[in-house]
């Protein structure tokens, strides 16, 4: 195993993580005209050569030559044994709340994705099961909060959007030591798989946006989950067939196209992001910075141990509250303010106003996810033009 473009991680970076990504899933010879780029299979459905006697593929929903590929292409990159892609990943979510049924109980990261809280809160609760939040950084709590019931627990590593760091295979084990049959689910979306592969640390299932760094170009909306075990993976296949929740032909093209540059791509988002980390850090405009690369942040250790590197993304908090913010997010120009993140562009966002407007404001009040806190994702651009912008941008948030 080669060592880690980030030589102060302790994990590796998979060697062979770029000709996986370029090449597995894609053989030519697969199809009759060897087309070096998958072709984009748009069909609904397929002749058969008798009834229920065909080449592999009956019916679109059910599975695509253009699924096919990426599926297994996502998985190498995992090093898990099986992939499934979904219309988005709140759809992956879906498939794998399905697994559960009424009286069953989550326990879930108390900072998630805002789209993630809304669907444990305001819809699989009527549905009669129920969910527990906690500080995952706490392992120690974790034991006390499984109860009999809890059938899933849920978690971000780095969490949106304060950059909470958990360690992944200490809770795995003190899980799986209580109840092997809980799965563990771990939203790889900040990290991928390049910089962390939560299987390896003890996760049962591994999730993903792929929207963000995955595809990397802003034009795609689609999840993902990974995993190793066999009888899981027929269950999720069926609920993702019944339930018609399946990515697209034609995204799933764009996934597999974007995923050829991803190992080159974080590369240059780590380092991007960590020097506007370390300038903000540094910037009298300032009052904190949350990147796990940061020896300030109060996991530092943990992502060192169980990540071969970072991605773009990190938070701020601005000196003075909202009207400051909104100058900020108002004066930027190399940075688009817009929600989502891990494309090849900067992306600016105010999580109290924004990706997580949905969360009650006590639950935000009560996680830091202040007026004064900015969400960065940092993109390709050159460095000093991104330092440049973010400094111009908090001296007009200072003139507020």
């Amino acid at each position: 195993m080669a060592y880690s473009d980030n030589p102060i991680c302790h994990k590796k970076i998979d060697p062979h993580f770029g000709t996986k990504a370029i090449h597995v899933g894609q053989n030519p010879d697969q199809w009759s005209f060897k087309d070096v780029v998958p072709p984009i299979s748009l069909t609904t459905t397929y002749k058969q050569f008798g009834p229920n006697d065909h080449a592999g593929f009956d019916y679109s929903r059910c599975s695509n030559p253009s699924r096919m590929v990426l599926q297994q292409c996502i998985a190498s990159l995992d090093c898990g044994n099986h992939s499934l892609t979904f219309a988005s990943g709140l759809a992956a979510t879906t498939a794998v709340v399905q697994l559960l049924k009424s009286g069953d109980h989550i326990l879930c990261g108390d900072d998630m994705y805002g789209g993630t809280n809304r669907y444990f809160s305001k819809i699989v609760k009527k549905f009669g099961v129920t969910f527990t939040t906690t500080d995952m950084t706490n392992e120690k709590n974790i034991a006390k909060l499984i109860l009999p019931e809890t059938k899933l627990v849920w978690m971000e590593s780095p969490t949106n959007p304060c950059m909470r760091v958990a360690d992944l295979e200490a809770i795995a084990t003190i899980v799986h030591n209580i109840r092997k049959d809980i799965i563990v689910l771990v939203d790889n979306t900040f990290q991928t798989p390049y910089f962390q592969r939560p299987l390896e640390l003890g996760a049962n299932i591994v999730l993903y946006s792929l929207s963000k760094y995955m595809n990397g170009h802003s034009d795609v909306i689609m999840g993902a989950l990974v995993l190793n075990d066999k009888e899981l993976y027929d269950r999720l296949a069926f609920i993702q067939n019944s339930c018609g929740i399946m990515s697209s032909p034609f995204d799933c093209y764009l996934v597999n196209r974007g995923l050829k540059t991803l190992h080159v791509r974080m590369k240059e988002h780590m380092t991007n992001g960590l020097a506007v980390a370390r300038f903000l850090e540094q910037h009298p405009l300032v009052e904190k910075v949350l990147h796990p690369g940061l020896p300030s942040h109060p996991q530092h250790a943990v992502a060192l141990r169980q990540a071969s590197g970072f991605s773009g993304m990190l938070s701020f908090y601005i000196k003075g509250g909202l009207p400051e913010a909104t100058a900020f997010l108002q004066a930027v120009k190399v940075f688009c303010l817009a929600e989502s993140l891990g494309g090849f562009e900067s992306l600016a966002d105010h999580p109290a106003t924004m990706t997580h407007a949905s969360v009650p404001e006590d639950e935000r009040i009560a996680l830091n996810i202040s007026d004064n806190l900015i969400r960065l994702s940092v993109g390709l651009e050159s460095i000093e033009d991104l330092i440049a912008d973010v400094d111009q941008a908090l001296k007009a948030s200072a003139k507020k």
